[in-house]
């Protein structure tokens, strides 16, 4: 299973160029069964990323370009009444499927950002007092832009705690970007991209990760980050039990994809700052002195010990 999630990345590698960290991390966070955020500017992959994945995976996915009049029925569906036969239909909505691409989440409305909310944590849409279950495995990539703020709605806290890890992709060097022109010349290197592993295959992954041991000792390194974004007095919202648990998720599929069968250490501190970045609210003493997120948590992270990694006994 591991040799098809190396596949993987290797046909995602072939639209989405100098970005291993990134294209690895997302797999993690799909094979963690949760959701991934891209926050960078326009222009940098964001969607190719998105689209690359689906056809790897050969996930049925569908997309939505966010806007300030895109109703809440556009994600979740809608019932309709039907003349001929005199009862109701479901009509499915955009998110109902299994890699749903949220382009552009923070130009819409609240209320319609909030449609998204139930079918990410529970796997399930609620339209008219009838619910129904996603198709599994169920991820979603939503991407907005930090730049620009005409016409934006924030996404909440409770919402941006829904997601497993924010990713940026930034600027290529130049040396890939001159890579990328290349290929555009010899067409859409999204056509290149060749599916290696389908739903089963994935759902399969997904349960050898959930199996993937941790150790007491990694669980109190996890609470004690978790702890140390609480009580930082550079920190106003630390990292929730969500975040802790989005955390272990997150240790657990870097393990997975080393071979190994247990967390340590390294797993943990590979994964932290894409996992909190997000979820932290800095005080306002933070932000006058021009204090960024990540340099607060690259502090935690060489001032909390790491533990010695123990492996499971037999």
């Amino acid at each position: 299973m591991r040799d098809t999630a190396i596949s993987i990345i290797q046909e995602v590698k072939k639209a989405v160029i100098g970005k291993d960290d990134v294209i690895t991390k997302t797999l993690m966070a799909i094979l963690s069964r949760g959701h991934i955020l891209l926050e960078d500017i326009p222009g940098v992959g964001k969607t190719t990323l998105a689209m690359a994945f689906s056809k790897a995976t050969q996930l049925t996915w569908k997309r939505t370009q966010f806007t300030p009049d895109t109703l809440p029925s556009d994600i979740t569906g809608f019932t309709m009444y039907n003349r001929e036969t005199g009862a109701s239909s479901y009509m499915p909505g955009a998110a109902f499927c299994n890699l749903y691409l949220a382009d552009e989440i923070n130009r819409t409305s609240s209320k319609t950002q909030s449609a998204l909310l139930e079918v990410m944590e529970e796997g399930r849409i609620t339209v008219d007092g009838v619910t129904r279950e996603v198709p599994k495995p169920y991820t979603v990539i939503a991407t907005q832009n930090p730049i620009g703020s005409a016409g934006t709605q924030l996404l909440p806290e409770s919402q941006l705690d829904r997601f497993l890890i924010r990713l940026s992709m930034g600027y290529p060097s130049p040396e890939h970007e001159i890579e990328i022109l290349r290929r555009r010349e010899q067409g859409n290197p999204l056509d290149a991209v060749k599916p290696v592993a389908g739903a089963k295959e994935l759902l399969a992954m997904q349960e050898q990760v959930e199996r993937i041991y941790i150790c007491d000792e990694i669980y109190r390194y996890i609470l004690n980050l978790s702890l140390a974004t609480r009580e930082h007095e550079m920190i106003r919202l630390g990292l929730s039990p969500r975040g802790s648990l989005a955390l272990c998720s997150m240790s657990r599929a870097a393990a997975w994809l080393q071979g190994r069968e247990y967390v340590v250490p390294g797993d943990v501190s590979f994964v932290f700052r894409d996992v909190a970045t997000h979820r932290i609210v800095l005080s306002s003493k933070a932000r006058m002195g021009g204090l960024q997120v990540e340099d607060i948590l690259s502090g935690i992270l060489g001032q909390v010990l790491a533990p010695v990694p123990k492996k499971r006994s037999v």
